[in-house]
């Protein structure tokens, strides 16, 4: 008595084709919601001489938000730590050294001050790089601890070293 075997695959006919469901549940990525304390970060260092300032603070800002990392969470801290050394060099376009004005009160009256951003990068230009920065963060809790990420120096000097940054690039 000869006994029938089933082939190893079926015949063309009997096989269907995936429907896009099965294809979609197949391919699928999970999308990852960080928890607090799951994403370690990375320290970074850039060097300001001759970057335009908007442009150097919207880099260091998505930076210090984490939007570079793919597990990029909105409600978690995510980013990196950022180090920019040279502040005293970084570049004001035009003429905003001269023209634009930063703007303060004292709380006293008549204690309004004007200094033009000039002014401001040659007596404190940690100050005009942390609030270019401060600015393009969200308006929320979560930006002052960001912006506590983020350490500027005027000079080439800074106390980071054994973290070993990696260099970030900006044009």
């Amino acid at each position: 008595m000869a006994t029938k075997t089933a082939p190893a695959t079926a015949p063309a006919a009997e096989r269907r084709r995936p429907t896009r469901a099965e294809i979609a549940k197949a391919i699928r990525r999970d999308t990852i919601l960080a928890k607090p304390g799951q994403l370690h970060p990375r320290w970074r260092i850039v060097d300001a001489e001759g970057i335009p300032l908007g442009r150097l603070a919207a880099e260091v800002a998505i930076v210090l938000m984490g939007k570079h990392r793919p597990e990029y969470t909105p409600h978690v801290i995510s980013g990196d730590k950022v180090i920019v050394t040279n502040a005293r060099k970084v570049a004001l376009t035009g003429r905003k050294a001269e023209q634009r004005m930063k703007i303060r009160y004292t709380g006293y009256p008549g204690g309004q001050r004007a200094e033009s951003y000039g002014q401001v990068r040659d007596r404190r230009p940690e100050k005009l790089i942390s609030d270019a920065v401060r600015r393009m963060l969200p308006k929320n809790r979560l930006a002052r601890v960001m912006l506590k990420n983020l350490m500027v120096y005027p000079e080439t000097a800074h106390e980071h070293a054994a973290h070993n940054p990696e260099p970030l690039g900006v044009s």
